[in-house]
């Protein structure tokens, strides 16, 4: 009953830090605005097998974030026009189910306590923060992994222990590994996988895998999964295996896709960011327990969960930093371990490249907590010019969580740690839930929107945008917004003209003009919107023109 009370206490505080945002923060391009576009054309069109954004198709990733989301939209009453809230809570949620595995994992291996301190780091990590704000996969994505590896942790252990384990946690593995598939494909199973071949290679016993019965078990996976691969392999005549796997799987592993190419070394840089503020205490963690896995499953355990699937990543050309997401619960297992110790036992000291890596990490949380105080208070002035009040308690709350999360003799007490995490959520509530949907110029669409309401001639009334061609526009403004350039804004104009409305580039205002003048038609600017692209960086000074009345 007492963990039962603190799962719950953990699942409504991850839930609490994710609130912030849900709705102020407005729709993020690119990743998040298809996401959520492909989901309302679903809504639009009652069709939930096929995945289409606008009239092409979207098949990089599988139907079950869609699934989901589609959910949310029908539940809330407002069918496609659920605000962007509704589609966000199901990656609040995925957040917190995932906060809620992780201290469950923990608490089988080391113990209580051990189990609050590793959920409360995965609510409050910059990463998770961020994630469970955005409506697209990798928050659901994280949930399935850390509940399926999870589950394999406590086989795993129970068997270099010779003990029995509980009858249910094969089929939650293979659930969760079905789950994950739909999901976004073989994320969940590879990082099972990759932990698995690490842990036969240091231990030389394989014997152990018997305990998760996979021939039942994978009866359960395609039981999940294969009624909608069939549905959409003969729906799409076979295009969703050409893209999602001979196009976005196999782009990704031999190549930087979509200019996202980086070096080995990548997510190291970033990794005091999206670990923020517990990366140092994390990496202590990890340190100590690489001069303790002798002997210890639990601690074998953790590490191959992270190491060898980060060390994978680093190898992938492409990379972007959630990618790395899915490793970190088990860095967070390693935190709450630490709590276990003795004060000699933490005392012990570290080897000296150890001490190298300890000290560098322990740079790094200086230089993003600052920066993140910084940019509560720099990014309002550089972007608006003006002060903004809420920058003050932004900066204290990120220096308050950066100076909580520093260990002392690199262990901390349960009660720190959560005050280090009710510090960092503080922060999120009002960096991003408040500062950032603030900053005006980076957010064109909600302001052209506004415009296009302002200037509405007809309630059906469809847009051509021929500067502005990002996909956030589409969801706000309409699935039949024509992304086109400016002729074919012209003649859109030209054949509705008094309903049709034209997005166009300030500069291209007399190529609009001449092409109308072929239908005897001049144009009429009903406003202007200034700002900056941030998926591009280019300043854009853009027009909303709609045909002059005679």
């Amino acid at each position: 009953m007492e963990m039962t009370r603190r799962y719950l206490f953990l699942f409504l505080f991850s839930l609490v830090l994710s609130a912030s945002g849900l709705a102020s923060l407005p729709v993020v391009d690119r990743d998040e605005a298809r996401f959520v576009q492909a989901t309302k054309q679903m809504a639009e069109s009652g069709d939930y097998v096929d995945i289409r954004f606008q009239d092409a198709s979207r098949y990089k990733k599988p139907v079950g974030i869609y699934w989901l989301q589609s959910a949310a939209v029908a539940l809330s009453g407002d069918g496609a026009a659920a605000p962007i809230w509704v589609y966000r809570l199901i990656s609040a949620l995925g957040i917190a189910v995932a906060v809620v595995a992780v201290a469950w994992t923990g608490a089988n291996l080391f113990g209580p306590n051990a189990g609050v301190a590793a959920g409360l780091v995965v609510a409050a990590i910059f990463a998770t923060a961020f994630e469970g704000r955005i409506a697209k996969t990798d928050a659901v994505l994280l949930a399935c992994c850390v509940v399926a590896q999870g589950a394999l942790a406590q086989i795993y252990v129970a068997s270099r222990r010779n003990e029995a384990s509980p009858g249910y946690l094969p089929w939650l593995f293979w659930a969760a590994q079905g789950i994950g598939i739909l999901i976004k494909g073989p994320i969940t199973p590879l990082l099972s996988i990759v932990t698995i071949l690490t842990l036969i290679a240091f231990q030389r016993d394989w014997r152990w895998l018997a305990r998760l019965k996979a021939g039942r078990g994978l009866l359960l996976l395609a039981l999940i999964v294969l009624p909608w691969l069939a549905a959409i392999t003969w729906k799409s005549g076979g295009a969703f295996w050409q893209e999602a796997v001979g196009k976005d799987l196999v782009g990704k592993v031999a190549e930087g896709q979509e200019s996202h190419g980086m070096p080995p070394g990548y997510y190291s840089l970033t990794y005091s960011l999206f670990m923020w503020p517990f990366g140092l205490l994390a990496v202590a963690a990890g340190l100590r327990a690489l001069n303790h896995t002798r002997g210890d499953p639990r601690l074998a355990f953790c590490l191959a969960w992270y190491l060898p699937y980060w060390l994978l990543l680093e190898l992938v050309p492409t990379k972007l930093p959630h990618y790395v997401l899915p490793a970190y619960p088990g860095l967070a297992l390693l935190v709450g371990w630490l709590l276990t110790l003795t004060p000699q036992q933490s005392a012990e000291p570290l080897k000296r490249w150890q001490n190298w890596m300890y000290w560098a990490t322990a740079f790094g949380l200086v230089v993003v907590t600052l920066g993140l105080a910084a940019v509560a208070v720099g990014a309002p002035l550089y972007l608006t010019g003006t002060f903004n009040p809420w920058s003050v308690p932004a900066a204290a709350f990120a220096l308050a969580a950066g100076y909580l999360a520093f260990p002392r003799n690199q262990q901390m007490p349960l009660k720190r740690i959560g005050a280090a995490a009710v510090a960092a959520g503080a922060t999120y509530a009002v960096l991003i839930g408040l500062i950032v949907p603030a900053l005006t110029p980076i957010w064109l669409t909600p302001r052209i929107v506004a415009a296009i309401n302002q200037s509405l001639p007809c309630p059906t009334s469809v847009l051509a945008s021929s500067a502005y061609h990002e996909p956030s526009l589409v969801f706000m403004a309409g699935t039949k917004t024509l992304l086109t350039d400016t002729a074919g804004a012209a003649a859109h104009l030209a054949a509705d003209p008094a309903c049709a409305l034209a997005l166009v580039s300030v500069a291209d205002d007399a190529a609009l003009q001449a092409a109308l003048a072929t239908s005897g038609k001049t144009a009429a600017r009903v406003a202007e919107i200034d700002g900056t692209n941030y998926s591009s960086g280019d300043k854009l000074a853009l027009a909303l023109y709609r045909v002059a009345k005679p």
